[in-house]
């Protein structure tokens, strides 16, 4: 296979691990002397202390990351992370998606919505040796006895009602840590600007540079009167967070060192080969038609529909961008020769291996064998499991199981049908109609439904229940026959079913409750199967992961664990990239880009009164006069970069850095040298989408909105005075 030049740089130099990590807390000590390096002055042993600023202000959305700004619980996060938000409190009548939103006053903030949730990390311990503890070698019982340890320490840790615990895999089941989370129940939307600045470029933009998103929103975290956790109500009030972030309003240059803290999703970065392979050449490409799919047909129902365009706004954003991302996936992996660079590098840590002698010689072979059975198994699950993607035979279905869970000790449960999920299990419940439309959810099914019958593999019990024989009209009629008979279409009824009987279930003549009752016992044995098969990689991988990490350390390469949705502090610099021969992106954007972009129409319809403060050229004190191409960067050490001094003289909107950031990273505060609040990371570059398999520094940038631009637009467009006073600005000294 051919490697490009770039890809050859990375291997052959000390550039493949310059700013690559996204490292657990506690080992920012072993990496002080790197972020001295990059001008980060704030102490490693304090980044390290979660009950210390900055990392007390750092909170979790569970799907995105965001941080507390002010002394009365007032939150910053991306717009894309609060569209449900936004989203749950637009109608027709007010549509803050596209007007945007702004309370003047505390007693004007509305609920974000019952399924909302802030959870602020507080403690974080290793408990490998209680998780591992004498497990056994039956697979199936070794995979239930990991469940079962890791359900005691959570109960036991959840001793606190106002706490959420979790034991999360490390090094993929090498290390167990138990994470602990306070939950703000009570989350209220506080200012958000229209989408049209917000996700300004959509999906033109996204993954591309330059950008020119306002990609931010301000949430507010409210408690009960004592202060402790409380779902929402009239009589809460702010919470008081320990920390709250200053807010640098200089923001930076290019050439500052920068970190960010987040909670990353899921990074494959250790993962072997073959899993590229199978990722690149089926998963991704299979999961892209899908989504393209679906945005299409939803696009063409909501143009007819506003209800429904508001509606399913979220999940078209959301499809969007993971449909870009596998995309941008797969162009990378063309681009870079992602797979050679993997495969190189396995093959040498193959050779490494073979030289220690204490090594098991077939521990890659056993691995592959069970992971060829996981993809299968992947590829034979995959047209049934969506042939059941229908929102109200997923809801019945998880009622069934709910009922079926709840004849056993909650000790022995499954995760998420036990009492401490209840509270969400019934928020899900009454959320689905502010994201729900019949037409809608059918359509999408019947195509899903279509998909399964045009490829082989059938599940008869399945078959028999749609009877759809090989009479497409009668199909139809009777998946039109279950949305017109169902009573899951109301959330009282929905709700009422959380308390009913497995009895109830199986003589219920509610078309859906049916289908999930017959379907039950198959889709149990597809979950054994593959708890099964956990059950092998729970050894197979652990084993492989302390060989590689040996292999890591005897080249004195950084050893992080893949992102896993827990949290995370990242290092870098502000700097652009040469993206093709002859075009160097700068870092960044300029407030006159947007009105060079605006069109009128979506994705560059900026609003009128953004446009007119753009054409007074009032910049406030939001502006910066020069950048410059800083000869410390990366790509400077690679080719000749000339120091020269640019008029900018502008707000700046948009900034690239170096910092190591993937999904989940949306919202996560990006700190100058000092800990200081200067932006907010959202997006990556669509030459730096491979970097969950591989990072390649010379290429990889993230995306952030200038914390310039968030005051300005604050300060000259939408004038949130009340909220600018609750800041705690500070300048460079």
């Amino acid at each position: 296979m051919r490697i490009t030049l770039i890809a050859a740089l990375v291997l052959s130099s000390g550039f493949a691990y310059a700013d690559e990590g996204q490292w657990q807390p506690y080992q920012m000590p072993s990496i002080a002397d790197k972020l001295t390096e990059r001008g980060i002055e704030i102490p490693a042993k304090q980044l390290a202390d979660l009950g210390q600023y900055p990392m007390n202000a750092v909170v979790s959305l569970g799907y995105c990351t965001a941080s507390f700004v002010s002394p009365q619980g007032l939150v910053v996060t991306n717009h894309h992370c609060a569209y449900r938000g936004i989203q749950y409190n637009s109608k027709k009548e007010h549509n803050y998606l596209a007007d945007g939103f702004l309370a003047k006053k505390m007693a004007d903030e509305p609920s974000a919505g019952p399924n909302e949730r802030l959870y602020i990390t507080e403690n974080v311990k290793n408990v490998t040796e209680q998780v591992t503890a004498n497990l056994s070698d039956e697979p199936l019982t070794r995979y239930e006895q990991i469940q079962t340890n890791s359900k005691a320490l959570i109960k036991e840790c959840e001793a606190d009602d106002n706490y959420r615990c979790s034991v999360n895999s490390y090094h993929n089941g090498l290390e167990y840590y138990l994470i602990k989370q306070l939950i703000i129940r009570d989350v209220r939307l506080v200012y958000a600007p229209p989408e049209s600045v917000g996700g300004y470029g959509g999906d033109i933009d996204n993954y591309e540079y330059p950008r020119h998103s306002g990609d931010f929103t301000f949430l507010r975290a409210y408690v009960g009167k004592d202060g402790k956790p409380a779902v929402y109500s009239e009589d809460n009030v702010p919470f008081t967070p320990k920390s709250y972030l200053k807010i640098n309003a200089d923001g930076v240059k290019a050439g500052d060192g920068v970190f960010a803290a987040g909670y990353p999703g899921s990074t494959s970065r250790y993962n072997l080969t073959s899993e590229l392979k199978f990722a690149s050449e089926w998963l991704y490409p299979t999961y892209a038609a899908r989504y393209q799919l679906q945005i299409d047909t939803i696009t063409q129902m909501g143009e007819t529909d506003r209800d429904i365009a508001i509606k399913y706004a979220g999940t078209i954003a959301s499809m969007s961008n993971r449909m870009k991302k596998l995309n941008g996936l797969l162009d990378g992996f063309k681009a870079t020769d992602i797979v050679g660079i993997k495969q190189s590098r396995e093959d040498d840590f193959l050779a490494w291996l073979k030289q220690d002698k204490a090594a098991n010689p077939k521990l890659i072979a056993e691995l592959e064998t069970l992971l060829a059975e996981q993809q299968k198994q992947t590829q034979t699950n995959y047209y049934f499991e969506n042939a059941q993607s229908s929102t109200l035979l997923s809801t019945a279905k998880k009622l069934y199981r709910l009922a079926q869970e709840k004849q056993k000790p909650d000790a022995e449960r499954e995760s998420g049908y036990q009492e401490r999920d209840m509270k969400m299990f019934r928020a899900e419940l009454e959320r689905i109609d502010s994201s729900f439309a019949v037409e809608v959810d059918k359509t999408l099914w019947l195509q899903d439904l279509n998909a399964y019958i045009g490829q082989p593999l059938k599940v008869k019990v399945f078959d028999n229940a749609l009877e759809h024989a090989n009479n497409h009209k009668e199909f139809i009629a009777k998946v039109d026959g279950m949305y017109a008979l169902t009573e899951l279409t109301d959330q009282a009824t929905r709700l009422a079913w959380m308390d009913k009987s497995v009895e109830a279930f199986e003589t219920s003549s509610d078309p859906f409750i049916r289908l999930a009752v017959d379907v039950h016992a198959t889709n149990m044995d597809l979950e054994k199967a593959s708890k099964l098969l956990d059950g092998k990689l729970s050894k197979a991988r652990p084993k492989y992961m302390e060989a590689v990490i040996a292999y890591y350390k005897a080249n004195n390469w950084p050893v992080y664990p893949d992102a896993n949705r827990t949290l995370r502090i990242t290092y870098g610099m502000v700097d652009g990239y040469q993206s093709k021969d002859a075009l160097y992106k700068q870092p960044f954007t300029r407030l006159e880009g947007i009105a060079a972009k605006h069109t009128g129409e979506e994705p560059y319809n900026a609003p009128a009164k953004l446009l007119a403060a753009i054409a007074t050229n009032d910049y406030g004190k939001h502006t910066i006069q020069s950048v410059y191409n800083d000869p410390r960067s990366w790509m400077c050490k690679l080719v000749s970069c000339v120091e020269t001094k640019n008029d900018f003289n502008s707000v700046p909107v948009n900034f690239l850095s170096s910092v190591d950031t993937t999904g989940g990273n949306s919202g996560s505060p990006v700190f100058n040298g000092r800990g200081e609040l200067v932006g907010l990371n959202f997006d990556s570059t669509y030459e730096a989408i491979t970097k969950d398999w591989f990072f390649n520094p010379i290429i990889t940038r993230a995306v952030h909105v200038d914390i310039r631009y968030i005051l300005w637009m604050m300060d000259q467009v939408d004038h949130a005075d009340n909220l600018i006073k609750e800041l705690d600005l500070v300048r460079n000294p």
